[in-house]
């Protein structure tokens, strides 16, 4: 009980820092859409570089940040040699990247259809590199338990790219989303100075046989992460190529904008991950390690639905976020929010095979997932635009994550409350649709407050079964016979 309380603690840090990062950086979407119209198709082009980026990151990573928590708990490695060894393999695949990158700018950037800005690939190239290499000091603090500092340092950065974007952008009145990227670089540039402690006060060593032992854990993983965020990005890579209307930035600079409101189930998804990792890989030997997994997932399913729910209620309000003229697509915002749930709980499952060193599973159950969304996307996007690129990523995620689950339980059998999970699935359904039926029949204030009142009926459930108030610290005492 004591890893459930330590889980529920760590997330509390990652989470606040993350909700209030992301809430931040929301601030960006209203800047950016109210600044450049959807019909110029400027945020299209934002949507579809951070789409590259993120798949980029991932391959200058390798799996290498999830193998450092693995091969560090191992009481036969020395962790500060697997450490120096992970911070020497993926800083000169990060370096050698940006060099590759600028040698071949030209015809990279006419390939993706920036031959007229050759700076939006570069500057970018060169900030992912570097991202990628402060994803190994991220993971030390997480392996130190050092939540506060890790929250610190990503609550700076987000707070100086909105001081940046808002000189630029409103201060300034520019248009050029390019400074966009170069602000990224700036941030990010100032992030690796924020690190040098982590980063020094130790002797650099690539030990060889470790890196071998390493990557043979880690290529199943890069496989892994590689499938899992072409289930992200795939459909905003793709789109331009795919859908051949006039509209196509437009379209995607819509659809890129809406998602972003949909982003709150990543941000409890990464902030669960955060503190996730580290206690699982610490205590894969612990008998009671089985009991945690299944409360986990019990507890993530219930407060991601929770998080549905008011996201739903509220959209009407959230959605004033981005620019009115951004709003046609909102109908993809319940698709996308129950699609990243669905990611969030097979993520849950993946340990399984990370715990038992088996993480070709994972390639091949992400693989299955990617799959589904591409042949998704392929045959649907030219018809029906966005739409098909949401349900591509809800379909393609409840694939992988359904698939995960049965061959789990095959080698390493966990005991979930799957009846008392359904019955917080089902109950969440119902409330959903009541809420899109006052929503479509009604006018906004008695929309607005039958949500609330959906809301409080739902978090009473919870309340009720699994989080009684009195046993809450402080104030647990007042709601105690």
């Amino acid at each position: 009980m004591s890893k459930l309380s330590s889980l529920a603690k760590d997330t509390a840090i990652y989470g606040l820092s993350s909700i209030i990062g992301r809430f931040l950086n929301y601030l960006l979407v209203p800047l950016y859409t109210a600044k450049i119209s959807a019909a110029s198709g400027g945020y299209g082009v934002i949507t579809n570089i951070y789409a590259y980026t993120a798949l980029v990151l991932v391959l200058l990573t390798f799996g290498m940040e999830t193998t450092y928590f693995r091969f560090t708990n191992k009481t036969h490695e020395d962790s500060m040699r697997v450490y120096s060894t992970t911070l020497i393999s993926v800083g000169t695949v990060s370096a050698a990247f940006v060099a590759l990158v600028l040698l071949l700018i030209t015809p990279l950037s006419n390939l993706m259809g920036y031959g007229d800005h050759p700076s939006y690939v570069w500057v970018m190239a060169i900030t992912v590199a570097i991202d990628a290499f402060l994803c190994i000091p991220f993971a030390y603090l997480r392996q130190q338990k050092k939540a506060l500092k890790f929250a610190a340092l990503k609550m700076l950065n987000i707070i100086m790219s909105i001081l940046l974007n808002v000189i630029y952008f409103a201060w300034l009145d520019g248009k050029d989303v390019g400074y966009a990227f170069y602000i990224n670089l700036v941030c990010s540039a100032m992030l690796l100075v924020c690190m040098l402690k982590e980063l020094t006060g130790f002797s650099y060593v690539l030990d060889r046989a470790v890196l071998k032992r390493m990557l043979s854990y880690a290529w199943p993983i890069l496989i892994l992460g590689i499938a899992g965020i072409l289930n992200q990005t795939a459909d905003k890579m793709l789109f331009p190529y795919i859908y051949k209307g006039a509209d196509m930035e437009m379209q995607l600079g819509i659809y890129g904008a809406c998602v972003k409101i949909a982003m709150i189930m990543a941000m409890i998804t990464q902030a669960f991950r955060y503190a996730y990792e580290p206690i699982v890989f610490a205590g894969v030997k612990d008998k009671d390690q089985h009991e945690m997994y299944a409360k986990a997932m019990k507890y993530f399913i219930i407060f991601t639905l929770l998080a549905f729910l008011m996201v739903i209620a509220y959209l009407d309000v959230l959605k004033h976020i981005i620019g009115s003229d951004y709003w046609s697509g909102l109908r993809v915002v319940p698709i996308v929010m129950a699609a990243e749930i669905m990611m969030g709980i097979y993520f849950n499952l993946s340990f399984w095979y990370k715990v038992i060193d088996k993480t070709i599973w994972g390639a091949v159950f992400s693989g299955i997932g990617c799959t589904v969304l591409l042949a998704i996307n392929f045959f649907f996007v030219p018809r029906f635009g966005y739409m098909a690129c949401a349900w591509g990523g809800f379909a393609g995620y409840g694939v992988a994550m359904i698939v995960s689950y049965v061959v789990g339980q095959k080698y390493y059998p966990i005991n979930y409350p799957l009846r008392s999970i359904a019955y917080y699935v089902l109950i969440a359904a119902v409330c959903y649709l009541s809420m899109v039926h006052i929503h479509d029949n009604y006018n906004l204030w008695i929309s607005l407050g039958f949500n609330t009142l959906v809301v409080i009926f739902f978090l009473s459930i919870i309340i009720r079964n699994d989080l009684p108030l009195s046993g809450l610290p402080v104030v647990g005492k007042y709601f105690r016979k």
